[in-house]
Formats: structure tokens, C-alpha cells, sequence
């Protein structure tokens, strides 16, 4: 009986951070038809498209904190009714002030990864923490839905119809959610706010673990966003081949994040981040080439890569903080998104002020080096002296 509760509380809160990642991705996926209709520059489309992940980042913090208070059923149902609005408004703007806006607003969607972690976590014990939150870190799949459904949908029934549909799924699954869902039960007592936030200083490892998922996911993020529009400015796509090459992107990044998450449960989750940064290096490069061959194994590449790393991280969040984990996804989400933001908006400037996205694709491949280098400092090596210091005891 309970693992049939525990399966049933996997997909419903792996459906629920599909939907919501499908509203945060809308602008995204309605970018290259934005663009042209409203005459933006690179970096005008940047900021549109990155806004979103400002406030889905930021609130992953105080939304985590909430998830570990009052549980995952009651904060995610809030979540799935409360993102429709901003979808609604997307079928009433007609500026691109308008837009600007109502992207903020669109990115309360993005706080929703936070709320799943604890509310599927909860269900399953630590051996299996790696393989159950990679599966639902499945829900990114939600980007791809957007990115190529949104201006699918747009060009048969208008940029408003397409906007309500996203809308009406979003309402629908808030209330099918709302009365199926059960939280886990859970003997620890609620943190205060200041209890929850004192882990933030007394924890470094905190800030270890948000950086590498400030690369993982943030790059995942980045290039999911900001490809549709990539792939017509270097290659001259269509937004409709833009959008599916896009969706091919994110499906297998998060086709991997269940792999990365296993992989994680069988051999470390150290040692597959330190694979999925490693990797990264040489993608960056090939993502410069003006050759869309070399562009595609770059970008597929890391896809399959970012997908590995963010299974790992999310192994290593439970792993060293059992007790709280909405309120380290929280930091560590947070972190990821805001790798999502950052990204955009430099490749804008350097293609408005530099005339080339590549200086930006460079620096991808040098952040990467530096996680790496961060990842040995603080848990490899450390790691492999603790073993050493066992090894010895155990042979006295």
C-alpha cells in the first residue's frame, strides 16, 4: 500500500512541475514570433526571455522554506491556480512593457521545483533519493512542451488562444491535483523562518552545491530559453524547426536527469558532476562554431551532460541535509535559475556590442573548468580523505 502511495505521489508531483515549467517556458517558446512583432533587439528579447527566471529563482527560497513547513499538497496547489493569471495576461499585452511585466509575474511558475522536492522526497527513503528526484526532475520536459506547442499553437489559433490553452491546463491540473494529492507523513517539527535561514550560515556546502547547480541547471535553462532564438539569428530557422530542435534539446537533458540521478545512487554524486562539468568544457567551444553541425553536437552534448549534473546535485542535496531539504532546494534552485538568467542576457550583449554570440559560449566553457576545480576542493578531495582516515581506523 505504500508503495503504491509512494508511485502515486511521484507522478503527480512530476505532472505538476511539468505544468508549471510549461507556463515558465511560454515566452520563450513565443520569443522568435515576439521578436519580429514587436521589432526587439538581441538584447531586448534577452531580458524578456530571462525575466521569468528571475522571480522563479528568487522564489525558490521563501517557497522551499514554506513547502518544509506546511507541506508540498497545500504549496504546490496554490502554486498551479496561482500561475494561470500571468498566463491569462499574456492574451491582453500588446507592448513590450506589457511583456516585461507580465514575464516577472511568469515566473512565480519556476518556484515550483522547490515545492516538489519536498513533497516527493518525503515519500522515499535516502538510498532511493537520486533515482526518484531524477524522475522528477522529468518535469523539465515541461520547456519542451512550450517551446515547440506555444508557437505551434500560436500560428493555428492566434498568439491569444495559444496563451488561454497553457492557461486552461494549468487550471485544470491545479484542481485534479489539489484532490489527489497527499502529503507524506512527517515527525519533525516545523522550523521558524530564522531556524530555517540560519542553515544558509552555519552550512557552507550550501553555497558548494547552488554553484554547481548555478552551472547544471542554469545552463540547462539558459540554452533552453535562449535557443529558439539562437538557432534563427545564426542558422536562419524557422520558428517552427527552431522550436523543435529546441524541445529535442530539452528532451534529452531531461531524459538524462533520471540517468544522472541513478548513477548517482550506484557510484556518487560527486563523481558524475565532476563527468557532467568536464564535458561541458568542450561543448562550450563547439557551441561557437558557425558550422550548425559542430552547433548541434555542442548543444546535445550538453544537454546529455547538464542532465547527468543535475541528477547528481539533487542526490547530493538529501544526502547532506536529510532534514531540510525544501529549504536547501530553496538556495540551491534558486541558484540553478539564476544561472538560467545571467546567461541570456550576456549572450545578448556580446552579439548587440560585440557582433558574436561566441565570447559568451566561451565563457561557459571556462565556468565550467572553475565548478570543477570548486567540486575536487570542497567534496572530492575531502571525501577521498575521510575514506583514507576510515580505511586506517578499520585496519588498527
Amino acid at each position: 500500500m505504500k508503495a503504491k502511495a509512494e508511485t502515486k505521489s511521484l507522478i503527480l508531483g512530476t505532472l505538476a512541475f511539468t505544468v508549471a515549467f510549461a507556463i515558465w517556458g511560454l515566452l520563450a517558446g513565443l520569443m522568435p514570433i515576439l521578436k519580429k512583432e514587436l521589432a526587439l533587439t538581441a538584447q531586448q528579447a534577452s531580458l524578456l526571455v530571462a525575466l521569468p527566471v528571475v522571480l522563479g529563482s528568487l522564489g525558490r527560497i521563501p517557497v522551499g522554506i514554506l513547502a518544509d513547513r506546511f507541506g508540498g499538497k497545500r504549496i504546490f496547489s496554490i502554486l498551479l491556480f496561482a500561475i494561470a493569471l500571468p498566463a491569462i495576461a499574456l492574451g491582453f499585452v500588446h507592448s513590450y512593457q506589457g511583456f516585461l511585466i507580465t514575464a516577472l509575474f511568469l515566473g512565480i511558475a519556476g518556484t515550483s521545483f522547490a515545492i516538489g522536492i519536498t513533497f516527493v522526497s518525503r515519500w522515499f527513503p535516502s538510498e532511493k533519493q537520486g533515482t526518484v528526484l531524477g524522475i522528477y526532475g522529468i518535469g523539465n520536459i515541461g520547456q519542451s512542451i512550450a517551446v515547440f506547442g506555444a508557437p505551434a499553437l500560436a500560428l493555428a489559433i492566434g498568439l491569444k488562444g495559444a496563451v488561454w490553452a497553457f492557461a486552461a491546463f494549468a487550471l485544470i491540473y491545479a484542481i485534479y491535483f489539489a484532490t489527489n494529492a497527499e502529503d507524506a507523513e512527517w515527525k519533525l517539527p516545523a522550523k521558524t523562518l530564522s531556524q530555517s535561514m540560519r542553515i544558509f550560515l552555519e552550512k557552507p556546502m550550501c553555497w558548494v552545491l547552488s554553484l554547481l547547480y548555478f552551472q547544471t541547471f542554469g545552463g540547462f535553462v539558459a540554452l533552453s530559453i535562449y535557443m529558439p532564438m539562437l538557432l534563427k539569428e545564426l542558422f536562419g530557422l524557422s520558428p517552427a524547426d527552431a522550436g523543435l530542435r529546441t524541445a529535442l534539446f530539452v528532451v534529452l537533458a531531461t531524459a538524462t536527469r533520471p540517468l544522472g540521478g541513478w548513477l548517482s545512487d550506484s557510484f556518487g554524486g560527486s563523481k558524475v558532476i565532476a563527468i557532467s562539468l568536464f564535458g561541458l568544457i568542450p561543448c562550450g567551444l563547439l557551441l561557437a562554431s558557425s558550422d550548425l553541425g559542430y552547433f548541434t553536437v555542442g548543444a546535445l552534448g550538453a544537454a546529455f551532460l547538464v542532465g547527468l549534473g543535475n541528477g547528481g546535485v539533487f542526490k547530493l542535496v538529501p544526502h547532506y541535509f536529510p532534514k531540510d531539504a525544501g529549504t536547501v532546494t530553496g538556495l540551491v534552485g534558486a541558484a540553478g535559475g539564476m544561472g538560467g538568467f545571467f546567461p541570456p542576457l550576456v549572450l545578448g550583449w556580446c552579439k548587440d556590442h560585440m557582433g558574436s554570440f561566441n565570447p559568451g559560449f566561451y565563457m561557459l566553457a571556462v565556468f565550467a573548468a572553475l565548478c570543477l576545480i570548486t567540486l575536487y576542493l570542497t567534496i572530492i578531495k575531502p571525501s577521498r580523505h575521510e575514506l583514507a582516515r576510515e580505511h586506517k581506523f578499520s585496519s588498527v
